[in-house]
């Protein structure tokens, strides 16, 4: 198990040359909403565009010179792939990323940009997680999954550190949930800094996977819809160390709306000048629909992704 904060300070400490440190912008608008302070963490802007590059480069970086020349095999519904194909190409690492035959093309035209080659399978990320590590097995490349690994965890639990450093003082952390790596990550760090920060999750009504098993207390296997946040869409591998590590670190859970996304993209591009995908759109909508129980507090919600289609955009504007 993930022994938090030394492992993610860990992650932290070989990653960090290769990370943008972003910032916590305030909000004055949503800070009015429940008289208190409210900050985005802006990891649209983190590079490709998504928090997953803190998850890849951590994975990466812990690799063998052995592993490293057999290469690396990952699945993913786009932030994940393209996060991949940047680290590979800096640490000179090669890899193929199976995607979903429904990835929106924008985000397979990013990963091929940044020098990763692409395989189409399945329709779900479960699918293409299984094959993925097909080809581990058969290959001898390391699997790197989106969320089911403690190195990948703890790279996106550098988010918490950096918002430790920022701002030691918040008391909710808002973050949309798929597989649950990131809040997995960032919560369990910030906790063991302050136990008493509140962890809130956030999944669209199309697609809650994680919810509803936390809900069940047992992994389920369910069908997912198509939503704007289609960076926590889909599945959960059965047996993901997530499970147990949001069942210990998140506090609340909220369901939403694919109008309510479409208002929290629409929040972060006119009121903040964001760019943001569904998944960061999702974030804000929770905390709209929480906001009445944040009453007072600081507030960070995170801004996971910016990479959103012209056409998914110009859909919801």
């Amino acid at each position: 198990m993930i022994s938090f904060p030394k492992d993610v300070g860990g992650a932290h400490e070989r990653s960090k040359s290769h990370l943008r440190h972003t910032p916590l912008e305030h909000s004055p608008y949503l800070s009015n909403l429940i008289d208190g302070d409210v900050y985005l963490k802006l990891d649209n802007i983190q590079k490709t565009g998504s928090f997953k590059f803190r998850g890849a480069i951590s994975k990466m970086t812990a690799l063998t010179d052995e592993q490293k020349s057999k290469g690396v095999v990952t699945a993913s519904t786009g932030n994940h792939g393209a996060a991949c194909s940047l680290a590979m190409s800096i640490l000179g690492i090669k890899g193929k990323i199976v995607v979903p035959e429904n990835v929106h093309k924008n985000k397979v035209e990013n990963i091929l940009n940044l020098g990763g080659e692409v395989e189409y399978f399945g329709n779900d990320c479960i699918n293409a997680e299984e094959r993925a590590q097909e080809i581990s097995n058969t290959t001898g490349a390391t699997y790197i999954s989106p969320y089911n690994d403690s190195d990948i965890i703890c790279g996106q639990g550098t988010m918490g550190v950096e918002i430790w450093n920022d701002l030691a003082t918040v008391d909710s952390v808002i973050i949309s949930v798929g597989g649950g790596g990131l809040i997995s990550g960032v919560g369990g760090y910030l906790k063991s800094m302050n136990e008493n920060v509140s962890m809130v999750g956030v999944s669209p009504q199309n697609s809650c996977v994680m919810y509803e098993s936390l809900k069940a207390g047992v992994q389920l296997d369910l069908p997912s819809e198509d939503t704007l946040s289609d960076g926590t869409a889909g599945g959960v591998e059965m047996g993901s160390i997530t499970f147990e590590l949001c069942q210990n670190i998140i506090d609340d859970f909220v369901l939403i709306s694919e109008d309510e996304i479409a208002d929290g993209i629409r929040m972060g591009l006119e009121k903040h000048h964001q760019l943001i995908e569904g998944a960061a759109g999702a974030a804000i909508a929770g905390f709209m629909k929480q906001k009445d129980k944040l009453n007072g507090q600081t507030v960070v919600i995170v801004m996971c992704g910016g990479n959103i289609s012209s056409e998914v955009l110009k859909s919801i504007l």
